[in-house]
């Protein structure tokens, strides 16, 4: 699964797993929002899942939006890892 490709170079990094840390979260979200939308392709109609995947896209949002404003290093470096958005130029 995706989910054991990526953790070990995140715990490589900090030596130690991090629950806390808003990569980590990330991580997380980004899992569950493939899975659901892996699911939702099969069921159209769940409007359950429909809104707990746009309620994980708004708290990874936010996360996104936070580490951005904080460390833009980190932000480039988690969401090239991770695939999510295209790498903008500024």
């Amino acid at each position: 699964m995706v989910k054991n490709l990526i953790l070990p170079s995140f715990s490589q990094e900090k030596k130690e797993e991090n629950p806390g840390s808003v990569e980590f979260q990330v991580f997380n979200f980004t899992n569950k929002i493939r899975r659901l939308t892996s699911h939702l392709e099969l069921h159209r109609k769940d409007y359950l899942s429909q809104r707990g995947l746009r309620k994980i896209l708004g708290k990874r949002q936010r996360l996104l939006s936070y580490l951005s404003k904080k460390n833009a290093i980190r932000y480039n470096k988690l969401i090239n890892q991770l695939g999510i958005r295209e790498s903008q130029i500024r």
